[in-house]
């Protein structure tokens, strides 16, 4: 115990050290939210992925890994495809126009693009942001909670509250430019332990004749890429439940605005090899670290949630105090705690500004300077980690099975839904309309709510719905919604166009 503690310390002094240097750098508004738009492709690449994997790609995803089999390398070509098509084709767009307005947040960017001469856009997605980002901040402490309990036998409660005061100081003391330093350096952490954790366990298992062997002798539906069940419609909408999970990943706020902090369009081809490789190793590598878990702590017949945890969130734990000396093994908490904190440092910034910055100063004190107003983004940063906090809390008492996996992806669907949709139709429709984006985002919002509530809890197609999981419909709804009411009430551009008579 004495050397996780250790190590322990010695983490979290390094994220100190990192958010005083970073208070430095921190003289502005655009310091304190996009680093003044002048970070490097290392530490965007990482900051993106560490932020947009977070402690489901070692609590949740492991736990899949081991729950679903092979299936779940779905997950890893899903999230591939939307790290490729971001940065390939989205990122160099976003960061040129956000350059061009000026614009510091996505509602800022949101506000520029559509020439809005009301609040209504600014409003809406200030709101969307706050309530599914405490969501997600929420999942992430209650990951943090389990992570203490799991790896260091310290209470649920007592974990998540170490978590919340940790990252809450680095962030308080050095903003953006803190939290997206820290991701790199957690990145790297997260990079090396996830991709050697199983070569060391292959090499150290008694393997036998394989994996697949392995996984067949235990359930021979766990080697079916392409899905367990004999009904091949709910095998398709797992297999889109699983993959669509990328689709997050094109245009997320708390992702995006790392594009806005990168110095120049030629940074982002730089970081778009950094990202892709980041996220085919370590995914692939928590899949796998899942699968082997599920070989060799259980057996033909067995109830794997008895063993491996409810969703096989004990699975990471379980396999480095089984293979890893206790030096490794305290590294390896660290590094937990690096995937949890790396998302949850950006989210808190990203709720703060829209809070602070886009509904406090744009609609009600557009005359407060810039040192005020990040004193009062640090207040609010606060604020908005306590409520999540307290969620995290509640839910652990009222649900004590809750499935990690799934809680996140709620949170990532309800940020994603609400935003990926009215980003890329901003970058490659001309036609999209104010109206269409005010649209877009409630469906994509409320979508989420009555798909996870309503639509998979009917009975009959209810349970191919609760496979597929609400990203996909959400997102495809939102899509719809908006080209509809863009065409009904076009820009202005093109009313008048349509208005003016043929000579």
């Amino acid at each position: 115990m004495i050397i996780k503690i250790t190590v322990l310390a010695i983490y979290v002094s390094i994220l100190f050290l990192i958010g005083i240097l970073a208070s430095r750098r921190v003289k502005s508004m655009s310091d304190y939210y996009v680093g003044g738009k002048n970070m490097g492709f290392w530490a965007v690449a990482f900051s993106a992925r560490a932020t947009g994997e977070s402690g489901w790609l070692l609590i949740g995803l492991t736990g899949m890994g081991a729950m679903a089999g092979f299936s779940a390398y779905w997950v890893v070509i899903g999230e591939l495809l939307g790290v490729l098509i971001s940065w390939q084709f989205m990122a160099k767009r976003f960061k040129k126009r956000s350059d061009d307005y000026k614009a510091i947040t996505i509602p800022d960017y949101l506000e520029s693009h559509f020439k809005s001469s009301t609040n209504s856009l600014r409003i809406i997605s200030a709101s969307a942001l706050v309530i599914f980002v405490v969501i997600y901040v929420a999942s992430q402490m209650d990951v943090t909670g389990i992570a203490f309990e799991s790896l260091l036998n310290i209470d649920y409660r007592i974990g998540a509250l170490i978590g919340f005061v940790i990252v809450l100081i680095y962030i308080f003391i050095g903003g953006f430019v803190a939290a997206v330093w820290s991701d790199m350096f957690q990145g790297i952490l997260m990079f090396f332990g996830l991709v050697l954790l199983p070569i060391v366990v292959w090499f150290s298992m008694d393997h036998g004749s394989g994996i697949t062997e392995g996984l067949n002798a235990i359930d021979p539906t766990l080697t079916q890429i392409m899905g367990r069940s004999e009904d091949g419609l709910m095998n398709l909408f797992t297999i889109l439940g699983f993959s669509m999970i990328g689709l997050g990943f094109l245009g997320s706020p708390q992702v995006y605005v790392r594009f806005m902090s990168i110095k120049s369009e030629k940074e982002i081809d730089k970081g778009k090899w950094v990202a892709l490789i980041f996220t085919l190793l370590t995914d692939a590598a928590a899949v796998t670290i899942g699968i082997l878990a599920r070989i060799y702590f259980t057996k033909e017949g067995q109830n794997p949630e008895a063993i491996l945890g409810n969703g096989g969130e004990d699975v990471l734990s379980m396999m480095t105090h089984e293979f890893l000396p206790t030096i490794l093994v305290a590294i390896f908490i660290a590094i937990v705690l690096s995937a949890i904190m790396s998302t949850i440092d950006s989210l808190l910034i990203i709720a703060s500004s829209a809070i602070t910055r886009d509904f406090y100063q744009k609609i009600f004190r557009p005359d407060l300077n810039d040192k005020d107003l990040t004193k009062l983004s640090r207040l609010v940063t606060v604020a908005m980690a306590l409520i999540a906090l307290g969620i995290a809390i509640l839910l652990y008492n009222l649900y004590p099975d809750r499935q990690v996996f799934w809680i996140m992806i709620f949170g990532w669907s309800g940020i994603a839904a609400t935003f990926c949709p009215v980003i890329i139709l901003s970058l490659f429709w001309k036609g999209y309309s104010e109206k269409g984006a005010i649209a877009s985002m409630i469906t994509g919002f409320t979508s989420v709510i009555f798909f996870k509530f309503v639509v998979a809890n009917m009975e009959g197609f209810g349970v191919y719905f609760k496979e597929l999981d609400v990203l996909a419909p959400s997102f495809a709804l939102a899509m719809l919604v908006g080209y509809i009411i863009s065409k009904i009430v076009p820009p202005k551009h093109i009313a008048k166009a349509l208005k003016e008579p043929i000579e």
